[in-house]
């Protein structure tokens, strides 16, 4: 018996965002048997604790899709977090900004713990490149979008690998029926548009990944880093905001942006130039906690 939680993250309200399970105590399970505990699961994502190796990190943590492992993903890092210090207690939640480290298959991901208890993680550094002019269109053709509402593609790879299309509108990223079977010999595919109703969030996302057993994302963190890095990067988004994501499959999630001026110089004596953290929180909240039996 090895403890249990589903925690649902980046929800507007409990049930509303993304589920991660999440194993504590993985010690002992192979690869083999995560797994099959991911494909049990059939969530986006599955997560299993283990004692770091890293002597930099609080825990180590494995993450499995249906379909395979991947090295880092938003929301199962900040639920898993949530899960660890709710069966760790530390550290203290009332300490304003205290700092978890997780290590993962990218390396060390810094989270954040606010004075009430709300999380993000700082993105790691992403690879980004110019979308293919071949596989632009099958994305379009597979999307069913058309190509005069595209107003400019990525490849942002963050640990997952995504494929990433700015559309002119909110409404046209709603819009979107994907033909999930021509998607799935693609890519990783997510889309964002602006939304143009003066409301408190500023874009909409959608993340669709068939190829690796998850048809549309409910709520994307990986997505959402590398979209703000490559949108705050370019001018093309404010330094604080809120993205909505998941309105078409039931759900309501809202992931909070914010981009922090750091210092990266290596000489301590000279502050070196200044680049940004994107931080990406949001809600983290309970759903299951019990056991279960591998």
């Amino acid at each position: 018996m090895r403890r249990f939680l589903q925690v649902d993250v980046f929800g507007e309200r409990p049930l509303l965002g993304n589920p991660v399970a999440v194993v504590l105590d993985a010690e002992g399970l192979d690869d083999a048997e995560m797994a099959a505990v991911a494909r049990w699961t059939n969530l986006s994502e599955t997560t299993f604790v283990l004692p770091p190796t890293d002597e930099g990190a609080d825990y180590r943590v494995r993450i499995f899709t249906p379909g395979g492992e991947l090295p880092f993903a938003g929301h199962p890092t900040l639920g898993t977090c949530h899960a660890w210090l709710q069966a760790t207690g530390e550290p203290r939640l009332g300490v304003r900004d205290a700092t978890v480290v997780q290590q993962c298959g990218i390396g060390l991901v810094q989270l954040r713990v606010g004075a009430s208890g709300t999380l993000a993680f700082a993105a790691p550094e992403p690879v980004m490149s110019e979308l293919s002019g071949e596989l632009m269109g099958g994305l379009i053709a597979a999307l069913g979008v058309d190509a005069g509402e595209v107003s400019a593609t990525r490849v942002i790879d963050n640990g997952p690998n995504w494929h990433v299309l700015l559309l002119s509108s909110s409404d046209v990223v709603r819009r979107l029926r994907p033909d999930m079977a021509a998607l799935a010999g693609l890519a990783k595919v997510g889309v964002v548009g602006p939304h143009r109703d003066g409301g408190d969030a500023q874009f909409e996302l959608r993340a669709f990944a068939p190829s690796v057993g998850v048809p549309e994302d409910p709520v994307t963190g990986s997505l959402n880093a590398g979209v703000a890095q490559w949108l705050i990067g370019e001018g093309l988004a404010p330094r604080r905001y809120t993205a909505t994501q998941g309105s078409c499959i039931g759900r309501a999630g809202r992931i909070e942006i914010e981009a922090e001026p750091s210092a990266s110089g290596h000489d301590p004596g000279d502050t070196g130039d200044t680049t940004d953290t994107i931080w990406v929180g949001g809600a983290t909240v309970t759903i299951v906690d019990g056991n279960i039996t591998v």
